[in-house]
């Protein structure tokens, strides 16, 4: 068994700030192509000669990848040493990125966004690794406040820098961008990262087959249900069916195996069991929440996407204010305090969401945008830090990749179920709104005469302010739906134990063995 060093030798890592910059930039760069490319859809569905159908695999494709590979980089990591993991990963994926800019066809273009998933998979859980290795545990809170900021921040930007480069460049540009940003990272991570030592770990092919069936199922099933009508589809009942195998399979195998694909001690740490299902909930709400916005902002208010860029930047503002406050708050106050103030004012932000009207200017989604993100930063900085306070450090690998890959999936899962939601309750909305558009409804009768007499010109522009207000009030109705379940999340808090954050060397040493 290997034993971890002392937080002395944290201390002692030369070029921390370089090596967090370096980190950081491929964080961002990757977490950014989650969401960057979703605006420059339209365009290459024209220029790949895809249909609406086909064009969807481009983002499916890097969903499934990154989700199947994401289990392994602790295994990788810990076979092959994270310094040359990462720097691999960067790499490929730059190059996939260049070929993806290059696609001349919808066949090439999915191709290698299944290489840009496969490479960025190990990105973001291998930056949180090194970050938690080169710094002690007394800055753990601000090493994953900065890491944090990164994480959150690159979502909410994406969209608005990908609609900015499409609009004034071209589609293309949306891959190319990472060159200049992956060429300083991987340079920099080769000559910066420190050496760690290797573990000689048997690879679990079934394990990972097996995980992998169930993690790839899901997202196919969470990414391709609302185009096959859910449940109506033979489809769906096969990737249902496969994901159940694949889960109940693995989690039997682990338990029985003597050499599992993970660990299954790795799940008696209280605190990264608790952390990972908070994990969950931040991608089921704040995915959630990125996912809505923008459709709402064009199509019910009418706001131009570079509008919608600058109306929801000011969440990212918040984000960034709040982790970077809260890095060095989490040395002095109990973390579980923060995480619970922290889902209060998002919660409070869904309430005031909850609200909103047609009618309205844009100061409201600033507003509960900005209050959004400095709740958000109030739980993921100190959910990060507890959550990784405790766990040994050879399981840290592991724990980091499991950490993304259950953050994923809650916010795939987040996505589909108010996609669902939203699209149920027009329909409901309408249906019992337009009830009363009857030419026996004497308000109908006195606000437009013409109407009520069938004029078919004024049904129809009715016929609009109806579907406008059913879809406005179901934007509403899940607004009000992730105020409820980020108020449910609060208990959790309870179950997170107080980690001592100052450490002695030596009891920074056995605590991390």
């Amino acid at each position: 068994m290997s034993h971890a060093a002392p937080s002395g030798a944290a201390e002692k890592v030369q070029h921390r700030g370089l090596i967090t910059f370096v980190i950081m930039a491929a964080t961002i760069m990757q977490v950014l192509d989650t969401t960057i490319a979703n605006v420059a859809l339209p365009s290459m569905t024209g220029d790949l000669g895809a249909s609406q159908d086909t064009i969807t695999w481009v983002l499916t494709s890097y969903i499934v990848a990154a989700a199947i590979m994401t289990p392994v980089t602790g295994w990788l990591s810990d076979t092959y040493g994270r310094k040359e993991v990462f720097v691999a990963c960067i790499v490929g994926f730059v190059a996939a990125s260049m070929l993806c800019g290059l696609a001349w066809s919808i066949t090439a273009m999915v191709g290698f966004r299944l290489l840009q998933g496969v490479f960025g998979a190990a990105i973001v859980p291998l930056s949180q690794t090194i970050l938690l290795d080169i710094n002690p545990p007394e800055k753990f809170g601000q090493a994953m406040a900065l890491w944090g900021a990164g994480i959150m921040v690159g979502p909410i930007i994406g969209p608005t820098l990908g609609g900015w480069l499409t609009e004034n460049y071209n589609w293309r540009y949306v891959f190319f961008i990472n060159l200049p940003i992956g060429i300083i990272a991987a340079l920099g991570s080769a000559a910066f990262l420190p050496e760690t030592v290797r573990r000689v770990r048997n690879f679990d092919f079934f394990g990972f087959a097996m995980l992998s069936l169930g993690v790839g199922a899901l997202q196919l099933l969470l990414d391709r249900g609302a185009g096959n009508d859910w449940f109506n589809s033979v489809e769906t009942w096969v990737e249902l069916g496969l994901m159940i195998t694949g889960f109940w399979v693995f989690v039997v195998h682990i338990l029985t195996s003597k050499q599992p694909f993970i660990d299954p001690h790795i799940f008696t740490d209280r605190n990264f069991v608790t952390g990972t299902l908070f994990g969950f909930v931040i991608g089921l709400v704040l995915f959630s929440a990125l996912a809505l916005l923008p459709p709402m902002l064009s199509v019910v208010f009418g706001y131009p996407e570079t509008t919608t860029g600058l109306v929801m930047g000011p969440r990212g503002i918040g984000t960034m204010i709040s982790m970077l406050t809260v890095g060095r708050l989490v040395q002095k106050v109990d973390a579980r305090y923060l995480v619970i103030v922290g889902l209060l004012l998002t919660s409070a932000s869904f309430y005031t969401m909850s609200g909103f009207t047609p009618q309205m200017d844009s100061m409201p989604v600033i507003v509960s945008g900005i209050v959004q993100g400095l709740g958000m930063g109030l739980v993921f900085v100190p959910l990060s830090t507890v959550a990784f306070s405790t766990i040994a450090a050879r399981f840290r690998g592991d724990a980091t990749s499991l950490f993304t890959l259950v953050r994923n999936i809650g916010s795939s899962i987040g996505i589909s179920v108010v996609s669902v939601v939203l699209t149920r309750n027009v329909q409901v909305n309408h249906a019992e709104m337009s009830v009363a558009l009857n030419p026996y409804n004497p308000v109908l009768q006195g606000f437009s005469p013409a109407a009520a007499a069938g004029n078919p010109l004024l049904l129809k522009e009715l016929d609009g302010l109806v579907n406008l207000q059913a879809l406005m009030v179901s934007y509403v109705d899940d607004f009000k739906m992730m105020m409820i379940v980020t108020l449910c999340a609060i208990p959790l808090a309870v179950m997170l134990r107080k980690p001592k954050v100052k450490l002695s060397a030596v009891a920074a040493a056995s605590a991390l063995e």
